[in-house]
């Protein structure tokens, strides 16, 4: 590996770090610092939407802060391809979030799976372009 590649893999890394940040913390403005504005991004697997960044931001707002108001990715083995300005990276998600279990209590709700992110190189750095969410296994539904 040459010194461009390791940049360009702690670099991407820290994308998808962003990224999960981001979700867990409310953050909805850094997610500007992980997608392009064209972005398209499909959550269909986890009961989500499948539309454009824009769309999909507010809708992020809106439906976590109302239904799972804590939230903790963690993320792992990340698999990146580089192919000059562009790249594909998978890596393994594990997402459990405490909800309102309809009885005054509270319930935890797991999901395990990969994202798959596709990402290109601009001005401000590398940005994910297309994100698919594949679930692999859900608990507490």
């Amino acid at each position: 590996m040459d010194l461009q590649e390791i940049s360009d893999r702690l670099e991407i890394q820290d994308v998808l770090i962003r990224y999960t940040r981001a979700i867990d913390t409310g953050d909805w403005d850094k997610l500007d610092t992980v997608f392009t504005s064209y972005a398209e991004i499909d959550y269909t697997e986890s009961g989500g939407i499948q539309a454009s960044f824009q769309e999909v931001k507010p809708w992020l707002a809106e439906m976590l802060t109302a239904f799972f108001p804590k939230r903790m990715h963690t993320l792992g083995q990340l698999d990146i391809a580089l192919d000059g300005d562009e790249a594909t990276v998978s890596a393994y998600f594990h997402n459990p979030m405490p909800m309102d279990d309809g009885k005054g209590g509270v319930k935890v709700v797991e999901f395990g799976g990969i994202y798959h992110h596709t990402l290109t190189r601009t001005a401000q750095g590398w940005r994910s372009y297309k994100l698919h969410e594949e679930v692999v296994w859900k608990r507490g539904l």
